[in-house]
């Protein structure tokens, strides 16, 4: 049975973005007869707020989106968190990393806008040196890339992709101020939920090769993934809060029809490569 699942951080309000991305998962699965699930990713406590928890569920019901199940907290499941860090931990696979983000960024090149690779100024500092000073941890890259060997993951536009985890660096998988890292919760979470397809923007399919060096490391299944086209403005800007898209929220408070506007997303999307049913390679 295909499991599909959408998966909002509460630190802020839904956008058209959010919108459309929400649709493509659940009209996945219930033209295939499956589940599509909820999660609440509110791991990052300095930024989640409950109010925007509440507004996302409204949202969604506007829109006509219904979910299976619970909605699963990733506040709830730090404990699964940390044991799947201990795994690592205890394969030699990740270390404790003291450097702030502007210590990074001072130390690490990358092109405008993007964000920089860490150095590894870390990788082979004695623990003892620092103790328990506050410290995130992050996985040796190469060394772990060396033990899980050859990695494949399929998505519905790309194909047969080969992972590249290395190109990532040694990512965090576990902040100074919360106990898991956007990459390990993500990973971790599908497994635990059964998500067989995940449906997602593009801006993540570079991600995609550290999660399926994390499902290889921690023994869990490989999802089939469906990477979109992100929505754009007139100017060809992604839809998102800092370039003004508009919130759901204020959208509904205008007396908006939820179930309209998102028939006019499939719509959209099936002429932009966005579609519910499918995505176009041609428009990707």
């Amino acid at each position: 049975m295909i499991v599909t699942r959408f998966a909002p951080s509460p630190t802020g309000r839904l956008h058209l973005g959010h919108a459309a991305s929400a649709i493509a998962a659940h009209d996945r699965a219930r033209r295939a007869g499956g589940r599509f699930v909820l999660r609440i990713e509110d791991i990052d406590g300095t930024r989640s707020r409950a109010e925007h928890v509440a507004t996302i569920l409204d949202d969604l019901a506007w829109l006509g989106l219904t979910w299976d199940g619970p909605v699963v907290f990733q506040s709830q499941r730090l404990a699964t968190y940390a044991a799947a860090l201990d795994r690592l931990k205890a394969r030699g696979l990740v270390y404790r990393c003291y450097c702030t983000r502007a210590e990074i960024a001072a130390s690490a090149s990358a092109p405008h806008g993007a964000v920089p690779v860490y150095p590894g100024t870390c990788r082979g500092l004695d623990p003892a040196t620092r103790g328990h000073d506050p410290h995130s941890w992050r996985i040796d890259m190469a060394a772990a890339v060396a033990a899980a060997g050859p990695l494949i993951w399929q998505d519905s536009t790309a194909g047969r992709v080969v992972a590249d985890p290395l190109a990532q660096g040694d990512v965090v998988l576990a902040r100074k101020d919360a106990a898991a890292s956007y990459h390990l919760a993500v990973t971790v979470d599908d497994a635990a939920q059964g998500v067989t397809d995940i449906v997602r923007g593009l801006d993540l399919f570079a991600a995609t090769d550290v999660h399926r060096l994390l499902q290889a490391l921690l023994d869990l299944p490989v999802p089939a993934y469906h990477h979109h086209p992100l929505l754009t403005d007139d100017q060809g800007r992604r839809l998102a809060k800092r370039h003004g898209a508009p919130a759901l929220a204020d959208l509904r408070a205008a007396g908006g029809d939820g179930r309209v506007l998102a028939d006019a997303l499939r719509t959209a999307g099936q002429t932009t490569g966005f579609g519910p049913s499918g995505f176009s390679a041609a428009k990707a």
